[in-house]
């Protein structure tokens, strides 16, 4: 059995969205239990079923002997598995396919860990690591160590920036990033922030828009996919793009491919199973109210998104991704961004739903006349309840 993905030869416009596949690539693998841990599926090591497989496009399951087949409208080029609750990762839970290659074999070797119902994370958000701010790294790393958390989530804005710097530059943060990163302990599931948009304010980075890493692409080639899930103590959490852009600026949207995609990736779990989102600009936020209606410049608060004026900090069509959401367990959307700890719920008529941000890594911020600590935020989840998240702060008083 076999994965059929059409690869793309990326002709792109200054959205950024791939136009005609010029080659089919045949992959097919297996998802199994590596027993021995050298990352090679041996005779007595048995494949695992109902894993899903992705490639940003279409989603499937692995049959009873853990294989996967998957054919339809091309996706990107990277496979990727949403890791099931009570396994953990040998490598990455994503593979690249090679460049050049027409038939391609992607396995992926997962260990089975006890399935635990009570279990702690961290969010952490905007860390905008550079050389100067390698100490705000550091305290945050000793958060985690001193909590020492299941796993982290990163939500975006994760370097300094590289939407308005060169390739070096913002290749050499992406670098320190990726190097400071592999230094805590536990699994990091990273997603992209406005900052992460490599060149797109061209005026000022001097990027062309046919750089092979410009916009999205710096992000997948350090990173893989923008946008995945992955399962934990029997909580689906689902990690969103929520940045898009439109020639020169980005805005907060979740795209078309991607709204797809995620009722895919959704239509494959168990319909009471707990579901959190995790994305960079959050779907509602109190944030937006501190700030003053601006019409220009690149920190304007408004955007003309294909013809519509739109808030830009905010996912502009939230209403359709809650939509999707909602008709499941949906108790938590996290997101970060607006630099301080926010927390607020919608009642709506058949549930309640939070949306919930984190503070800044970077260091304390201002906004609205209001000052607000830099601090992560800690979730403790048990028999598939979500608590209220405790904010950490990074700085002694």
């Amino acid at each position: 059995m076999k994965l059929i993905i059409i690869i793309l030869c990326y002709i792109l416009n200054v959205t950024g969205y791939a136009q005609q596949p010029t080659a089919t690539v045949i992959v097919s693998g297996h998802v199994f239990v590596d027993r021995n841990g050298n990352g090679i599926r041996d005779d007595n090591e048995p494949g695992i079923a109902g894993v899903a497989v992705s490639d940003q496009v279409n989603v499937v399951q692995t049959n009873a002997g853990g294989i996967y087949e998957l054919t339809g409208i091309p996706g990107y080029d990277f496979v990727f598995i949403s890791v099931p609750s009570g396994y953990k990762l040998q490598k990455s839970f994503w593979q690249k396919i090679p460049d050049g290659q027409t038939n391609v074999q992607l396995d992926f070797a997962i260990e089975k860990i006890p399935d635990l119902k009570e279990f702690y994370f961290i969010q952490a958000s905007d860390t905008h690591i550079s050389e100067k701010t390698i100490d705000r790294m550091q305290k945050f790393r000793a958060v985690v160590d001193s909590v020492k958390p299941d796993f982290v989530l990163v939500t975006g804005d994760l370097v300094r920036d590289a939407l308005r710097v060169s390739e070096t530059e913002a290749s050499g943060y992406f670098e320190l990033y990726k190097s400071q990163i592999k230094q805590i302990t536990v699994p990091v599931w990273n997603i992209p922030g406005n900052h992460e948009i490599f060149g797109i304010e061209r005026q000022t980075s001097l990027v062309s828009s046919k750089n092979p890493l410009y916009g999205r692409r710096m992000f997948h080639h350090y990173f893989g996919p923008d946008y995945y899930s992955f399962n934990f103590g029997g909580i689906h959490f689902v990690g969103l793009n929520s940045v898009d852009f439109e020639d020169l600026w980005y805005y907060g949207h979740v795209d078309s491919i991607q709204v797809e995609w995620l009722k895919k990736d959704l239509a494959v779990i168990p319909q009471n199973m707990p579901v959190v989102t995790f994305c960079h600009i959050p779907f509602y936020s109190g944030g937006l109210s501190l700030q003053n209606f601006k019409e220009f410049g690149f920190d304007r608060t408004v955007e003309v998104e294909k013809g519509s004026l739109q808030y830009r900090h905010v996912v502009s069509n939230a209403g359709e991704v809650i939509t999707i959401l909602c008709h499941y367990n949906f108790p938590l959307a996290l997101a970060g961004h607006y630099h301080s700890s926010q927390q607020f719920t919608l009642n709506t008529t058949d549930k309640l739903l939070r949306f919930e941000q984190t503070a800044a890594v970077i260091g304390p911020s201002e906004d609205g006349g209001l000052h607000f600590p830099s601090g992560v935020t800690l979730y403790h989840v048990k028999n598939g309840t979500i608590g209220e998240g405790i904010f950490i702060p990074l700085d002694k008083k």
